[in-house]
């Protein structure tokens, strides 16, 4: 039921506004990245959504859809990325349409917006109660969404076997167009210090929490630490001998 109330009004909207004034990517249309989304979707064992490419400066790309899950690709982020990264990016976005992140982010914020009519209706002027149950819920639907992106950035690895073009795009998206100048080893070391200051000093893990905890993303060094710890552990590698 939620699947079918998505996709006659938001999903549906979208896409006209997208049809109306974006690029769609077909076979003949930006064939370079129709193959990559060919990619992505068969290392996932995805069915190929829609993907439109947006005029727009901010780096950016993302998902919507259940029924008819379309990728939107913003150009400022094609203008920066190389095919590596480019591909990683469709990767990350084609993991959240394998994972229906769309369908239960919009299921948990449904069961939000049910949870603070109730106190509402139960606790006539409980005003401090209703912002501690609003608040709780929103970090919890927060927390969940940037544990998504992680899980996404895992599924762009398994396409491109390659976890620095990951942490290549995360840098970029750190430093914009200046990154061409940025030494990309020194920042993986950056990832790394990042990582094992916040695995050895409490200030520094409780100051990082703080700092990601309105996020929906984590912020790009955290990224780039988790999949590279990721697949320091020795589970990509074993995901990969296993398929």
């Amino acid at each position: 039921a939620l699947k079918k109330l998505i996709s006659v009004t938001f999903e549906s909207a979208i896409r006209v506004g997208l049809m109306a004034g974006s690029i769609k990517v077909t076979k003949l249309h930006c064939p370079d990245l129709y193959a990559k989304l060919d990619i992505a979707c068969s290392t996932l064992g995805v069915e190929m959504p829609e993907m439109f490419i947006q005029q727009n400066p901010i780096m950016n790309a993302f998902t919507y859809g259940v029924e008819r899950p379309y990728i939107v690709l913003h150009s400022a982020l094609l203008e920066r990325l190389s095919e590596d990264e480019t591909l990683a990016v469709i990767a990350h976005e084609v993991g959240h349409v394998h994972s229906e992140h769309v369908l239960y982010l919009t299921a948990a914020r449904l069961i939000e917006l049910l949870a603070n009519a109730s106190v509402a209706a139960l606790l006539p002027g409980a005003d401090i109660i209703k912002l501690i149950v609003a608040m709780g819920i929103n970090s919890a639907l927060l927390a969940w969404a940037r544990r998504a992106e992680l899980s996404c950035d895992r599924a762009a690895v398994l396409v491109t076997q390659d976890p620095h073009a990951v942490g290549r795009t995360m840098m970029k998206l750190a430093g914009g167009t200046f990154a061409s100048r940025i030494d990309y080893d020194l920042f993986l070391e950056q990832g790394r210090q990042f990582q094992k200051d916040c695995d050895e000093k409490g200030l520094d893990k409780l100051w990082a929490n703080a700092v990601n905890a309105g996020l929906t993303h984590p912020l790009p060094i955290w990224r780039v630490a988790e999949v590279i710890e990721w697949v320091e552990s020795g589970e990509y590698e074993t995901l990969m001998e296993n398929n």
